[in-house]
């Protein structure tokens, strides 16, 4: 009867204990998002460049930005409709 119940003791810490390790989901958590932002990264090494950017003068970056910034203050009003069938809401 000892053997018998300390084989069970053993076994029940066992599966106890295998429960408490980490898994496949728990060790991979969050490389997917790493490896996207990893590969949509361009040149790694930008940011040592201090350089000015050129391409856009002043005024035209200007104009966008004020064009940007008013589509922001637009309020649109979307309908609502309604649809009534018989007595069935009542």
């Amino acid at each position: 009867m000892d053997k018998k119940l300390m084989l069970i003791v053993t076994l029940a810490s066992a599966l106890l204990i295998a429960g408490c390790g980490m898994t496949r989901l728990e060790r991979d958590f969050g490389t997917s998002h790493k490896l996207a932002r990893f590969n949509q990264t361009l040149n790694p090494e930008a940011e040592k460049n201090l350089d000015p950017v050129v391409g856009m003068n002043g005024q035209a970056a200007q104009h966008v930005m004020e064009k940007y910034n008013k589509e922001f203050e637009k309020v649109t009003v979307t309908p609502v409709y309604s649809i009534n069938i018989g007595n069935l809401g009542r």
